[in-house]
């Protein structure tokens, strides 16, 4: 059973493979001024959310070939996504939260299913999806307006150190330099601050190919290797010959890369920095090792945690190594530390080689 009603603008999908429970549910809601798409199987519904994302979905859990549990999680795998609100409707014992709640349900509602009680919980997480949807556009619109602003500086500091308005001493050069170097980290700390927004609310789109890992990590090094070298510090490349290629998203890829790299270089005064490259068991191992002043053991176990900033003066916003495990985790891989103070610091990407 498919409602075959045209999707105009934002509508609720319910699932069920009882056309009772579904006409139940299209009652309740119509009443409520919703539109509502009907949906008997779990491969329909993922069809349906695919070609036109819901503003919610109504889920039952019991179904045939593909149960309520099996479509939420792969409706939150779905990368290309925004956040859509999953309501399981269920009969079984209290068990079945867990199992729920770790698909990525977002609230249940037990059977027989009460009018009222649907009518609320539907309004509830509208909502949440609504105040989700309007944090979103305000960290948006507020890193675009923050941006264009400061590039529009930046420009124009670059035209006065070029004395292209007059002449101006060596002072005011430096000066300007100086401005413009805290615009750019400005700027970085906006860019950043808004990827790892939409990584936390699903709105980022990544884009899948096969990438050579090694090319990237050699980009990334010619890139920092001028940072290295002001630091008199060298950087060691170890990489495996002869890796198949690996399934990702290149720009986030290197934005990993970079940034653990750009750490190292950060927070080591003398030594060097070492990067090696290997294949184990279907992953792509990447350890970034270096000789800095490592980190203190009551900041390791939160150091992927968002804003969490250690005890040293040279320490960041706490954003880059949080979009770090982001990243990571949704190339279904993992991040690892391990540091002892001055001495150093490794952090190991394992990456599997297909997703």
């Amino acid at each position: 059973m498919y409602d075959q009603q045209s999707v105009k603008g934002s509508y609720i999908l319910a699932v069920d493979d009882i056309p009772d429970n579904l006409f139940l549910i299209q009652l309740a809601l119509e009443q409520e001024g919703h539109q509502v798409v009907l949906v008997n199987d779990g491969a329909t519904a993922l069809k349906q959310i695919q070609k036109y994302p819901p503003a919610l979905i109504l889920l039952d859990v019991m179904m045939p070939e593909m149960d309520g549990y099996e479509v939420t999680r792969r409706v939150r795998q779905e990368l290309n996504l925004s956040y859509i609100p999953i309501i399981l409707i269920t009969a079984r014992e209290e068990s079945s939260l867990v199992e729920g709640l770790d698909a990525g349900a977002d609230e249940f509602i037990r059977k027989p299913v009460q009018i009222d009680e649907l009518q609320a919980r539907v309004r509830s997480m509208l909502r949440l999806k609504q105040t989700i949807d309007q944090r979103e556009n305000f960290v948006s619109c507020l890193t675009h307006d923050l941006r264009t602003p400061l590039v529009a500086a930046n420009r124009m500091l670059a035209l006065m150190q070029q004395e292209a308005f007059g002449n101006i001493t060596e002072e005011m050069k430096e000066a300007i330099t100086h401005i413009i170097s805290s615009n750019q980290n400005l700027l970085q700390m906006l860019n950043t601050l808004l990827e790892a927004h939409h990584y936390e609310v699903g709105g980022k789109i990544l884009s899948f190919i096969p990438c050579e890992i090694q090319l990237l990590i050699k980009e990334v090094v010619a890139e920092l290797q001028p940072l290295a070298a002001e630091k008199n510090l060298e950087i060691k490349q170890y990489l495996a010959p002869e890796l198949d290629k690996i399934y990702g998203d290149r720009i986030e890829l290197r934005r990993v890369i970079a940034n653990l790299v750009g750490n190292a270089i950060k927070y080591t005064d003398s030594g060097y920095i070492k990067i090696n490259l290997y294949q184990k068991d279907q992953q792509i191992i990447i350890e970034i090792e270096d000789t800095g002043i490592g980190i203190a053991p009551e900041n390791l176990p939160n150091i992927f945690e968002r804003y969490h900033q250690g005890n040293h003066r040279r320490s960041g916003k706490g954003l880059g190594l949080y979009l770090c495990r982001q990243i990571v985790s949704t190339h279904q891989g993992k991040i690892f530390v391990q540091s002892e103070l001055d001495k150093g610091t490794t952090f190991t990407v394992c990456l599997p080689l297909s997703i």
